[in-house]
């Protein structure tokens, strides 16, 4: 078995569930895989530290030396930047921590999202080894919680660390292609009220559910459309979108419903981004449901990623890969790029078999990955 396979059966074996929601496991939380990774990359020579951002829950940060390049030039520093947690493992049809290989695919919570890129990234370290401290940039790997749920581990590093990096390099699936750009997220709560009556004498109330009816209607025929502009369409990603995910109203049938609320994700352009997503909702309530109360979700918040595909660093990563491309997901990336940290995401594996109930790696991807960053580390010049 090659060190990446074993890597990334060690990884799925360890649990790091994200505890928002339902886990489906009562091991939660990204502490033990944090401290496997920092054992392993102090190994290679990395100075290893955890910082909680919530309790029990810590980014793992390493360091490994550098030493001066013969030019004398600055060397670029460089953020390696894969997460630790994963989804939910309830409704699972595999053992989710098993790490069994059958017909040429790695299956276990995280073997896509993220354990193989994370097991990827540090076989590419352990095979360049001794040399790291020779490459031409100055290495950082760092570990960061809670991707899954409000990206709380990229937000603190961000914050702490922005004027310490010139690129930063996110682990996630993208089958090696090298996403620059992705849509920003809002998530929020929308409530409209009424007056409860007797479900016999409907005339007495106020029905929350038929506001919230022509209120959905006003958002697909009037808030869709200012959302879609052409003038904020993205040559990369697009146009904007809005789903409707939840409805709720009412307590019984023969009640007037005195309350009733949706919740809307929203995945928007950069040029959105600039103008302000919640200036554009709020123009809208305002003019077609102005007593409807808004609640931003705090967890899926996220700017867009936009970082420029001309950037050589970005340029020489893509060479090394599956070319350029767009997401319609975010990532931590958009908290690093928030910041002034160019930042892209890219790595093995394929979004499509992330969260999935049988999720699985293959491990020529796997392979692939290793061969992938170990290739962009080794070319790059100060």
């Amino acid at each position: 078995m090659s060190p990446v396979i074993s890597l990334c059966r060690d990884l799925i074996a360890i649990p790091s569930v994200n505890p928002d929601g339902d886990p489906g496991t009562p091991f939660t939380g990204e502490k033990a895989c944090a401290e496997f990774i920092g054992s392993f990359l102090a190994q290679l020579g990395a100075s290893v530290r955890y910082e909680d951002v919530l309790p029990g829950r810590p980014n793992v940060i390493a360091h490994f030396p550098s030493r001066p390049s013969p030019s004398g030039r600055p060397k670029p520093r460089l953020l390696l930047a894969p997460h630790t947690d994963t989804v939910s493992v309830a409704g699972m049809t595999i053992d989710p921590f098993g790490g069994d290989i059958r017909q040429n695919r790695l299956y276990g919570r995280g073997a896509c999202d993220t354990k193989g890129t994370l097991a990827a990234m540090l076989a590419a370290l352990q095979e360049i080894g001794p040399r790291l401290p020779e490459l031409g940039a100055e290495i950082t790997f760092a570990g960061f919680m809670g991707e899954e749920t409000g990206q709380w581990g990229s937000r603190d590093f961000a914050a702490k660390y922005a004027a310490d990096y010139d690129f930063a390099l996110v682990g996630e699936p993208t089958e090696c292609a090298v996403v620059h750009t992705h849509k920003g997220s809002y998530w929020c709560r929308l409530s409209t009220t009424g007056r409860a009556a007797h479900g016999a004498r409907p005339e007495l109330g106020e029905n929350a559910i038929l506001k919230m009816q022509d209120l959905i209607a006003a958002l697909y025929r009037e808030f869709l459309p200012r959302l879609t502009d052409p003038a904020f369409r993205h040559p990369v990603l697009g146009d904007s979108t809005l789903n409707l995910g939840m409805i709720q109203g009412g307590t019984r049938a023969n009640i007037v419903p005195d309350a009733c609320s949706i919740q809307l994700d929203i995945r928007f352009t950069p040029a959105v981004h600039h103008v302000g997503i919640l200036n554009l909702l709020q123009d809208f309530l305002r003019e077609f449901a102005p007593d409807a109360v808004l609640l931003p979700s705090k967890d899926a918040i996220c700017a867009p990623l936009d970082t420029p595909s001309d950037h050589p660093l970005v340029q020489q990563l893509a060479a090394c890969g599956s070319g350029l491309a767009g997401a319609p997901w975010f990532c931590d990336a958009a908290w690093l790029a928030a910041v002034g940290i160019p930042a892209v995401a890219a790595g093995p594996g394929s979004i499509a078999q992330a969260h999935t109930a049988d999720e699985w790696v293959s491990l020529e991807e796997l392979e692939r990955g290793v061969a992938f960053y170990r290739t962009f580390l080794e070319g790059i010049q100060p």
